[in-house]
């Protein structure tokens, strides 16, 4: 029992120390309310604080109350190894955008999470940040347990296996895990697969029954994460695969497709190479030319006989419509 009264009363503090970091100024009676305590207990707790370290003052008077002093480095988190790691984990999972507008609140709080780990924790953290990369927001929620497993035997260069769905049913794969990838919709792992003897990307969301071998591996020459996946994403998957050459900046064109749609390369400022992949050769084309720039294709060849085909039929369609006759009141 006293064991779970130790537990509420850090939970409740550590509470107590949230709502110091969020305003300025608290009076007693506000943090009662909000902790559902007394305000004797909240004059302990803030004492418990001071005890940890932390510089709580108390103001008398009109516009008094307790506020977290700054100008001194907090102490240590009261979190356990496993806890923290967890908790890191969670919000480098939360960095990525599992949740719709939750990336930047991650990554403050990853920041601060950051200043307050001890040294030997804060060292273990950075290391599994190490392990992610990002070109865009991760969408599709992930399992923490499993992005902690798969960012640790990146880390630690361990082999790692995971059941992954192939030909409509599960396979076991065994793969020398390399990056985490974010991408504007999902969590995707660059790895070797061994049995495969080539990289591939796994959308994390897809693994099942995922576990970290205690087998270790001499790192290969790897491909640059980030690129390799969105290439896979955005055109590697698809039948058809398109590049156009686009007379606008890279920045403007980026700006305009979804990092899971194509790859942006920037050739001079004022022009850039856009690839992208589909199941139809029209529908990439009519994508880049609603993005109102005037643009090349460069690849495949048939593609750019496609352009005169739907040209000719936008003609047709034009001339149709303007030798229609005036409908009267119209």
């Amino acid at each position: 029992m006293a064991g779970g009264d130790e537990r509420g009363t850090t939970e409740r503090v550590l509470t107590l120390l949230g709502l110091l970091q969020q305003r300025q100024v608290w009076t007693g009676p506000e943090l009662a309310d909000r902790l559902g305590v007394t305000p004797r207990t909240v004059r302990r707790d803030v004492e418990r604080l001071r005890t940890l370290g932390y510089p709580v003052h108390a103001c008398q008077g009109v516009g008094g109350g307790y506020r977290l002093g700054p100008g001194q480095d907090l102490p240590p988190l009261l979190l356990d190894d496993e806890e923290a790691i967890a908790t890191a984990v969670s919000l480098l999972v939360g960095a990525g955008g599992a949740v719709t507008g939750a990336g930047d609140a991650a990554l403050r709080a990853l920041t601060k999470l950051d200043r307050v780990l001890p040294a030997r924790l804060r060292r273990e953290v950075r290391a599994l940040a190490d392990s992610v990369e990002s070109f865009g927001a991760g969408r599709t929620p992930v399992d923490p347990e499993a992005f902690m497993t798969l960012a640790r035997a990146c880390r630690d260069e361990v082999e790692a296996g995971f059941d992954y769905p192939s030909a409509n049913r599960p396979t076991r794969r065994r793969v020398e895990p390399y990056r985490l990838v974010a991408s504007d919709r999902r969590w995707y792992l660059l790895a070797y697969d061994l049995d495969r003897d080539d990289w591939r990307s796994f959308r994390v969301d897809r693994m099942t029954d995922v576990a970290a071998r205690t087998w270790r591996f001499r790192a290969r020459p790897a491909p640059d994460a980030a690129t390799y996946v969105q290439e896979g994403v955005a055109s590697r998957v698809y039948p058809h695969r398109a590049r156009f050459l686009v007379h606008a900046s890279a920045d403007t064109v980026r700006a305009q497709i979804p990092a899971s749609a194509a790859v942006v390369h920037q050739r001079d400022s004022e022009r850039c190479e856009v690839v992208s992949g589909a199941a139809n050769l029209d529908a990439v084309l009519m994508h880049v030319l609603l993005l109102g720039h005037a643009f090349e294709v460069l690849d495949p060849p048939e593609l750019a006989a496609r352009c005169h085909v739907l040209a000719q039929r936008l003609r047709t369609a034009g001339a149709t419509i303007s030798s229609m006759p005036d409908v009267p009141g119209t």
